[in-house]
Formats: structure tokens, sequence, C-alpha cells
């Protein structure tokens, strides 16, 4: 299929395809990260559904779409503060850590129980739960806490 784009006229009105296509990858991006921030939303109160990996994915989905719902995600009271750490490089606090290797611990355990008539799938939960795990504990960096950095002055 061949698309002729007819050059802009001086008194023609309205938008160019360059414009629309622009404009429908704005609305896409931002679709996206309402779409993330819902599924964070859900993963606030399920166990084992992760949070801030959405609305990190939210913060840069509006970035390319809408300042202003980046600025809304960044300012969420809990969330917030997660994401522009993440952004800045300074990793995951300790005790999130525990917390977060905790829940998927359980959530793979509950989960593994539950299918222990299919193993094969049994297998498949455990295995992205070490997965996980993994990633938490040797990919995504460590920032010490005010709490912890308290502890270790003399």
């Amino acid at each position: 299929m061949v698309v002729s784009v007819v050059p802009r006229q001086p008194g023609r009105t309205g938008p160019t395809v360059r414009t629309a296509v622009r404009r429908v990858g704005r609305w896409s991006w931002m679709l996206a990260g309402f779409v993330a921030v819902a599924i964070g939303g859900v993963g606030i109160v399920v166990p084992g559904l992760p949070t801030t990996v959405f609305f990190v994915f939210a913060a840069w989905c509006f970035s390319r779409s809408s300042p202003r719902f980046e600025q809304w995600v960044l300012r969420l009271p809990k969330v917030g503060p997660m994401v522009s750490d993440y952004r800045a490089g300074l990793g995951m606090p300790r005790r999130a850590k525990q917390i977060a290797i905790a829940m998927m611990a359980s959530a793979v355990t509950f989960s593994a129980f539950i299918n222990r008539d299919r193993l094969w799938l049994a297998i498949v939960i455990v295995a992205c739960g070490l997965i996980g795990s993994a990633t938490v504990l040797w990919w995504v960096p460590s920032r010490v806490d005010i709490d912890d950095a308290q502890d270790l002055t003399p």
C-alpha cells in the first residue's frame, strides 16, 4: 500500500500526516502509562505483584507523552520517591529488598503449593521466583538507609 503525502499548501489548515502520527504516538504512550499505573495500583494490594516497576514504567511513558502526568507520578506519596531514586541510580533500600524477597518467597511457595498437581507449572513458578529474587539481590543496587547509616557510625 502506497500512501502519498500532499505537501502543505499555504492556505490549507489542519494537521499534517506527521502531526497526526505524533499525536497518535503521544496518546499511545499516555495510554500505556495509565495501564501501568492501574497495574501498579493493583500491585499495592495484591501480594507478589510488583508495584514500583510499573510506576517507573508509567513515569517513563508519561515523560514521552505528558510532563504533567510524569510529575503526578513523581509526586505520589509512597511511590514517587522510589521512582525518583530509581531514576537517580540510588537503588533500593535494604529493608525494602528484604520485604520484597520475603513477599516473593511467600507468593512463590503458596503458588507452587497450589499447583503441586501440575509439576511442570510448579517448577516454572519456583524458577521465576528464584530469578526474581536473584535480580533483586544482585542486580538492583542496595542503598544505605538513614537508619542503617546511623548503625554504622561509631
